[in-house]
């Protein structure tokens, strides 16, 4: 099962802001494997496939470095295709000396850390889909010891060439400043549904029976405000529907519930209820 390909909808890329493009674009490359695509004295598009840009870097004029507390960017997910990768990527990320947190999630195996600027990241893989469990429309998730042993077995030191070219962008988790209305929004705006929610804290939506294209948390704070257009974090990411026709129910949809949308440079752009800003596409 695809869940990063159409007709699922799903985030095909992440726009982050960074201080330091040079050096961000060094560790993006090094430490994680990506390659560019294109790059102008502001922005670079990286790619794993040598076609696709699932992450872009922008360093705006007077950035201003991360602010604590505040809605935006938790992380943005890279998906690994299998467990050797990950496993390989283990072995890579010991040799040049990157920390990682880690947790088995039940649906996928994860790992953490963090760019130079403290915009957060994972990598992961998902087990097979078809041992996931569903109670319902509920999938089955937890924060558990990801076993390192186990997974080591799976990889060789030296192995990990950057990333696989089936490398996609897997979800992104943003911290929202409360949830009601941001359930709303994401589910009669923007079409997803929700399949794991832990009380008024933390939401997990996908499309297709996902267990999460996009996670949503409030652990900074209900009424956490939103961070200055320049400072380090989110600047934007992308969801990709199947069909155009799609996008304009979509766009009807958001104007339904008072959300607004707006066209930018032939871009259809909305904001979540926290300011996070979402482009539309297919």
């Amino acid at each position: 099962m695809n869940f990063h390909r159409k007709p699922i909808t799903f985030v095909s890329n992440v726009t982050i802001h960074v201080q330091n493009l040079d050096q961000s674009i060094a560790f993006y490359q090094k430490v994680i494997g990506f390659t560019i695509l294109e790059k102008t004295n502001t922005t670079a598009e990286l790619t794993a496939d040598g076609k696709t840009s699932i992450l872009t870097l922008e360093q705006p004029v007077n950035v201003e470095p991360k602010q604590g507390r505040t809605t935006g960017l938790y992380h943005f997910a890279i998906l690994l295709p299998t467990r050797e990768d990950l496993a390989n990527f283990v072995f890579h990320s010991i040799n040049v000396g990157l920390p990682l947190a880690s947790s088995d999630h039940l649906v996928s195996e994860a790992l953490y850390f963090s760019d130079p600027d403290g915009n957060g990241i994972e990598v992961y893989r998902d087990r097979d889909p078809e041992g996931w469990t569903w109670q319902g429309d509920q999938v089955a998730m937890a924060v558990d010891p990801l076993d390192f042993e186990d997974l080591l077995k799976e990889g060789k030191k030296g192995a990990w060439q950057g990333l696989p070219q089936e490398t996609v962008m897997g979800h992104i988790h943003l911290h929202v400043s409360e949830m009601e209305n941001t359930k709303h929004f994401y589910e009669k705006g923007l079409g997803f549904e929700t399949v794991c929610q832990f009380g008024d804290q933390a939401l997990f939506i996908s499309t297709g029976k996902y267990h999460h294209h996009i996670g949503l948390n409030t652990w900074n704070g209900v009424g956490a405000p939103k961070p200055s257009e320049k400072s380090v974090g989110l600047q934007s990411y992308t969801i990709t529907y199947p069909t155009k026709e799609a996008v304009n129910h979509t766009i009807q949809n958001l104007e339904a519930i008072g959300a607004s949308v707006k066209e930018e440079k032939g871009q259809v752009i909305t904001r979540d209820p926290s300011g996070n800003k979402v482009i539309l596409t297919y």
